[in-house]
């Protein structure tokens, strides 16, 4: 019996972002980047910049006899998009639609289309929280939305 379902929905959750089209330019990382961070856009799973928390895990049992167990748990994720001017605009739109594309692969994943069970992985995912952060500084404009994919495993 599993420990945890926590390593497999990530594995699952980059294997279906690296896999949709709309990403296919996007490096798609696991956990930190640790190549150069000179990408334009970016999508990290398990990974947020101010802090390590990568999920958050809670398990109760799912019935008596404590056979099987319930597990809920958030990954953190994080996309980043910057540009070397002052146009906010433009890359915000491109943050907004980046997210777009993960939360629409996530609904699509597993044999049932309607099913976002993350290829399997987990009873349900879905995105549940982001939040937008804007900075500039001497490299241009940078739009983060960092997100939460929020699933449900009986283990």
């Amino acid at each position: 019996m599993a420990t945890s379902a926590v390593p497999g929905a990530i594995a699952e959750l980059l294997q279906i972002l690296r896999a949709a089209p709309d990403l296919h330019e996007v490096p798609v990382v696991d956990g930190p980047p640790t190549d150069d961070q000179s990408d334009a856009e970016l999508v990290a799973v398990g990974w947020h910049p101010d802090g390590d928390l990568s999920a958050e895990v809670v398990q109760s049992f799912n019935a008596a006899g404590a056979r099987t167990r319930d597990e809920d748990f958030d990954i953190s994720c994080w996309i980043d998009v910057w540009s070397g001017d002052s146009d906010f605009s433009a890359i915000r739109t491109r943050a907004y639609e980046l997210l777009a594309v993960v939360e629409n692969a996530i609904r699509a994943s597993g044999a049932d289309p309607t099913a976002p069970t993350l290829n399997g992985a987990v009873l349900w995912a879905h995105l549940t929280r982001y939040s937008l952060r804007q900075s500039f500084g001497d490299q241009g404009s940078q739009v983060s939305l960092p997100f939460v994919v929020t699933c449900r495993a009986r283990i």
